[in-house]
Parts: structure tokens; sequence; C-alpha cells
């Protein structure tokens, strides 16, 4: 639901925090979870050093809004299940948690919610999508390589994720 952005936002830059610069995470170096690559793409041009330490929340709320939320069509879904999607498709891409919501309502897993996916998940309750998007994103993460580096944090952000967006849905 669209009136649901600026509060999924808040939740979303809790988890993401401030700057980071971790050896072992694929993504590099972020800031208030914006990675150097989506940013350079954003402002289409490379990023002097030291730039991406400088971003303000402020900076990134329109990448969230156009790259993940509107191309998650969260505008369009049901409220809590809007916030489940949206947060793991910024985790690990809108792709991804396009294509784990529509396996979970049947629809056909090409990694873009359209008509028909969002007709699918309304046809739902909201409460089951939620919980069926929890328990497939754990098995994902639990897949990877670097789950035993970051497994604790993105456990403990998809527990969180699936307590708020159950709450969102009553």
């Amino acid at each position: 639901m669209r009136s649901n952005f600026e509060h999924c936002m808040e939740m979303l830059l809790e988890h993401e925090g401030g700057y980071v610069d971790h050896p072992d995470d694929p993504g590099g170096e972020t800031n208030h979870g914006v990675t150097r690559a989506v940013y350079e793409q954003h402002v289409g041009r490379q990023v002097m050093d030291g730039e991406m330490k400088s971003l303000v929340q402020e900076d990134v709320y329109p990448i969230y809004e156009e790259e993940y939320w509107n191309r998650a069509h969260c505008d369009e879904l049901p409220s809590g299940v809007d916030w489940a999607v949206f947060d793991w498709a910024v985790n690990s891409g809108v792709s991804r948690s396009a294509r784990a919501l529509q396996e979970i309502v049947g629809a056909e897993p090409d990694g873009h919610i359209g008509p028909m996916t969002i007709q699918a998940v309304h046809d739902m309750l909201p409460e089951d999508v939620v919980v069926k998007m929890h328990s497939t994103r754990q098995e994902f993460y639990e897949g990877l390589s670097t789950f035993d580096t970051f497994g604790r944090g993105w456990s403990r952000r998809n527990d969180e994720t699936l307590e708020a967006a159950l709450e969102m849905t009553e």
C-alpha cells in the first residue's frame, strides 16, 4: 500500500544501519544499505572515494522508492506483504524477492511482479503470504556460502520483518 512506504522506510533504515565496508560482503561498500554500485548507477557516474561515507538518509530514499518499492509494485500489495517483499528485495534483489512471492502464490516465477501475480497475492490471506515469505527467505539465507559470517544478522532481520509484517496485516 502506498501509505506504507514511509513506515517501511523507517523500518528498513533500522535494518540497514550506516556506513559499512565489510571485506566478506559481496555488495562491498554500503551506506544506509545502498551499495556503491547502486549509488553510482543512480547518480550516473563513478563516486569519489569518501563520498559513500557522507550519504545521508535523504540521499537514499529516492533509490529505495524507484529501484525497490516501485519495481516490486509494493503499492499494489496488501499491507504487511508489501513490507516482506520490499525488505527482501532490498536485501537480496527485486527479482529474487519477486520470484519467491510468485512461487508462494502460484504465479509464473519470472521475477517481475505484474497483474497476475498481484491478483494471486490478493487471492490469499496476507498472513499466509508473509509467513511463507519468511520461511522461503530463511531457506535461501541458510543455503548461502556466507551464512556462517552473516547468517545471524540475516536471520534476525528476517524474524523482525516477519513480526512487523504480521502486525501490519491486522
